[in-house]
């Protein structure tokens, strides 16, 4: 005869006996009737699943409760809120096609293949609609249906019959149902439609068909919940914040890049002051590397299809590489979309010892990888990318010493910038997509873990998320307005020196294989121009501004007093320009402060003869300091050259 009764573990380890059959709602009734009235959700064994999921003996159980701090308690917010969303469409709309709806960082999406792009007043119809489905407070039903009941129940569908197809034979097929709505889904889902109180419809946009611009262009509308509304306030009040600072609207009003048509999309054209925002960048990230030992070296652009075949690139990240080309005597090529090819074959050019190691190689290089139409986004997502690439070629018991250095690269950049950052650890890849074997990968992980234990770092564990060649430490930072960017990224790499059969010759007169480290500090420069672009809303500190100083005569005839001090102040190696136009020295002013300059200099007949100017500095409040110009000069190197983050 079966126990009537199973036994669970709550999180801080104690055990719960219930019912055979109990749920987690059972069991948040159970603990508690604070705790069952909170509850939204259930973590058993790790997995989210609804209050609804009966419990298997022997689980470990937490309830999830309405907490927007607590990712797992938004995702399923968000994804019943998305469904709430497509409720209220079918409504309105009938005949709509329903694609994905899935919960995102900031929010949720739902895809619909309806006859026109939906407008703002369409938006407004919907948020309505959709407020209603709240007040409705439906259940969220979960049910397990054959295949061929879902094939009936979709048959007027042909998204949902696509995806239907997918799904593999030996998984379970989940349908959801909310009020008249009915979904294929796994969920989980909160218990009602009534959890979803705070919400708001944010946007809409053409989206492809499974992000294939071959495919059928749907309708995109995005939203956002919260379970209180002082945090939907403050998302609302951040997300316009954002875009104010959006970087491909200033960057238009800075002039300091575009991205054309006559180009093609993806493909950044840099001004001369983005330009200069670049030569800074490339500089400083040089000179940083350099300094600790890396050697600069300069790689094709493109190279043979052979060379990409062996490194794993074409096997494994072909769909973000473009298509061959064909040489004159029918050799193939490829255009990079990584550097690390190109490097290795400078670390196999000639035999290597144990005393030439650590080798350490970088280049700010050109890649190219073909991102699909529908993910491009200004300078966040392009298809030519400049990476600050560089490998370490190092002894496996280099690797700490190693790691630390291009830890070392990241808080200097970090810190100047006055950016908060933290780490994740991500570990190898799941299914096929990865090359080398479970035990090289174990030696990797247990590396670069061993390095972040041993420097008193905390990180949090990306399951998953390494690279097909081996794990790798991500630096994650937040801007201004608290959004998190992945930044810097430093992978442990035992198999790309196996594939190439790189060898040094160690301390025993025997050939031995190399550990790779590959790293880039910036990520990419375009991804990380246009996060500085928004954290600074287009105010760089001074170092970094494209213009540092702009001379303001207050008449005709102090223009060639400004010019000389134009000139002296060019001399001592400030970014500097004259406005002598005949707008009035007001208007020049207001240009000068919507241009971000970092310094406004007006000189008159009192400056003239005093020998002073008058600054008025970015973030004084329109407070204007006369000072003599020596003493000017001092100052305005002196923020220079220490990279102060404030004129």
């Amino acid at each position: 005869m079966n126990d009537p009764h199973i036994s669970i573990s709550l999180p801080d380890g104690s055990p719960k006996e219930l019912a055979s059959g109990a749920t987690a709602a059972d069991l948040a009734a159970a603990i508690g009737p604070g705790l069952a009235r909170a509850a939204v959700a259930a973590r058993i064994d790790g997995q989210l699943s609804d209050l609804s999921a009966p419990l298997p003996d022997g689980a470990e159980v937490a309830i999830v409760t309405r907490d927007d701090g607590d990712p797992d308690a938004l995702y399923v917010l968000r994804h019943s809120a998305a469904h709430a969303l497509a409720t209220a469409v079918r409504e309105l709309y009938p005949g709509a096609g329903i694609g994905f709806g899935p919960p995102i960082d900031d929010g949720f999406y739902y895809d619909f293949d309806v006859p026109a792009p939906f407008t703002p007043e369409d938006l407004d119809r919907i948020e309505r609609a959709m407020a209603e489905v709240v007040t409705a407070d439906d259940r969220f039903e979960r049910r397990e249906v054959g295949r061929d009941e879902a094939r009936e129940l979709f048959a007027d569908d042909p998204l949902k019959l696509e995806r239907l197809a997918e799904i593999p034979e030996d998984e379970a097929i989940s349908v959801y149902r909310n009020g008249p709505f009915l979904d294929l889904c796994r969920g989980p889902h909160a218990p009602r439609t009534g959890e979803i109180r705070h919400f708001k419809l944010l946007s809409a946009a053409g989206a492809y068909w499974r992000g294939d611009e071959r495919r059928r262009m749907l309708q995109r509308i995005y939203g956002t919940a919260f379970y209180s509304g002082s945090a939907l306030e403050a998302f609302i009040t951040r997300r316009e914040e954002a875009r104010k600072r959006d970087h491909r609207k200033l960057g238009r009003e800075l002039d300091l890049f575009s991205i054309q048509e006559d180009i093609g999309p993806g493909l950044v054209c840099w001004h001369p002051k983005g330009a200069r925002i670049q030569q800074e960048l490339r500089r400083w990230i040089e000179d940083l590397q350099q300094s600790r030992g890396y050697d600069v070296v300069y790689t094709p652009h493109l190279s043979s299809e052979a060379l990409f075949r062996r490194s794993g690139h074409l096997p494994n990240y072909a769909e973000n590489m473009y298509p061959r080309m064909e040489g004159a005597e029918g050799e193939a090529f490829r255009v990079k979309p990584m550097n690390c090819p190109g490097h290795i074959t400078i670390y196999a050019a000639r035999p290597r010892s144990y005393r030439d190691l650590p080798v350490r190689l970088s280049e700010v290089a050109n890649v190219y990888r073909y991102e699909r139409s529908g993910t491009l986004r200004g300078l966040l997502r392009v298809r030519m990318l400049t990476m600050d690439d560089g490998h370490v070629f190092c002894t496996p018991d280099q690797i700490e010493d190693e790691i630390f250095i291009c830890l070392g690269l990241v808080d200097t950049v970090m810190t100047t910038l006055g950016l908060d950052y933290r780490f994740d650890l991500a570990t190898r890849p799941h299914g096929e997509k990865r090359i080398g074997g479970d035990e090289v990968w174990d030696v990797a992980e247990a590396a670069l873990r061993e390095a972040l234990d041993r420097g008193g770092l905390e990180y949090e564990l990306d399951v998953g998320g390494g690279a097909f060649y081996g794990p790798k430490i991500d630096i994650k930072y937040k801007d201004a307005i608290g959004r998190e960017w992945q930044g810097a990224t430093i992978q442990l790499d035992f198999n790309l020196p196996d594939r190439f059969g790189l060898e040094y010759m160690g301390p025993d007169n025997k050939p031995h294989r190399p550990v790779l480290i590959h790293r880039a500090i910036f990520g990419t420069l375009e991804r990380f121009t246009g996060v500085l672009i928004e954290h600074f809303a287009g105010a760089f500190p001074p170092w970094l501004a494209p213009v540092q100083v702009r001379i303001l005569p207050i008449a005709d005839a102090h223009a060639e007093a400004a010019g000389g001090i134009r000139d002296r102040l060019a001399e001592e190696g400030l970014r500097v320009e004259l406005d002598d136009r005949s707008d009035t020295l007001g208007y020049r002013i207001r240009d000068g402060e919507l241009q971000k300059i970092p310094y406004l200099l007006v000189v008159g007949d009192r400056e003239i003869e005093a020998g002073t100017v008058a600054v008025r500095a970015r973030g004084a409040k329109r407070k204007q300091e006369i000072v003599r110009l020596d003493d000017f000069v001092s100052r305005a190197r002196a923020r220079v050259e220490e990279k102060a983050l404030s004129a």
